[in-house]
């Protein structure tokens, strides 16, 4: 089955700074939560998809790694220690947590417990509910710098909140995110199975895989430059390098970001802020199809 987009997260050094950015660029952003293993996170969210801004807010509450356990909190503190603030991980959809376990172990990518947990959150009103996910994780061993799992949401009704799905820049939704490699087709299998879709050739150094909710696009660095019009993120194997958001109106969206003071590029009809302005994350906006 293939698996459509479900979130990202950036981690951030400053959480409320993190959030001020994505204010300033016209999104309405979640009010701030609490994990129990450290980490402290506020939403951005699309239909169906979200943006998960991650602060690492009690390093002294990090469980490290296990032999068969992944932790969420020590992969994000190592990714700002070593690489800084960006796009750490890549998250799709769940429909069967047990399932994308054995795939991902029968592929040879996988063999990391699953993991359930649950969190306090905020509704628009204030009112406190309960949010719970089941977590299946998947890792290749070339791609140290991203992280990789599908997840499942068991409260939904509790988490999707369509106020927070309303945007003054006019984002309706997630069009893909694009991650980066010196050489994509090494790391076509391992995406291939994480999707649940084989990627297709587009030319050379760049493949894509079309889901339900948004494209995965793999691109070389030259070409991720040459598109987006600023460096991809260096490190080895894989890197998710870009966010892809669609608008209803590219003039409206343009001039919010210009309203912002914010750097930001128009290239071949997308709107582009930089790594630079937006917390190591690159931004793209593009008109909806």
């Amino acid at each position: 089955m293939i698996r459509g987009l479900d979130h990202v997260v950036h981690v951030v050094r400053d959480l409320e700074a993190a959030g001020e950015l994505y204010d300033l660029l016209g999104f309405t952003v979640g009010s701030r939560n609490r994990h129990p293993w450290g980490t402290d996170n506020r939403i951005v969210q699309m239909p169906g998809f979200f943006i998960e801004l991650l602060e690492i807010a009690q390093p002294e509450a990090i469980v490290p790694h296990g032999e068969t356990s992944f932790s969420f909190g020590a992969f994000n503190r190592d990714f700002l220690a070593e690489v800084g603030q960006g796009l750490s991980m890549l998250v799709l959809e769940g429909h069967d947590p047990a399932a994308d376990k054995l795939e991902f172990d029968t592929a040879g990518y996988g063999g990391l417990d699953l993991f359930d947990f649950s969190r306090k959150g905020k509704r628009p009103d204030g009112s406190d509910v309960e949010v719970a996910f089941s977590l299946a994780f998947a890792r290749e061993a070339a791609s140290p710098q991203a992280g990789f799992f599908t997840c499942l949401q068991r409260r939904p009704e509790n988490f999707w909140a369509p106020d927070l799905q309303r945007h003054m820049n006019g984002t309706t939704g997630v069009a893909g995110v694009v991650l980066t490699a010196q050489d994509p087709a090494a790391h076509t299998d391992f995406l291939s199975v994480f999707v649940g879709t084989d990627l297709r050739r587009a030319v050379d150094g760049w493949h894509i895989a079309h889901t339900p909710r948004g494209d995965v696009d793999l691109m070389s660095p030259a070409l991720f430059s040459q598109r987006f019009g600023v460096a991809a993120p260096e490190g080895p194997g894989l890197r998710l390098a870009a966010l892809r958001f669609a608008v209803e109106d590219i003039a409206k969206l343009r001039r919010r970001v210009s309203s912002s003071r914010m750097g930001a590029e128009e290239i071949e009809g997308l709107v582009v802020v930089s790594p630079k302005a937006a917390l190591g994350a690159t931004l793209a906006f593009e008109p909806a199809a």
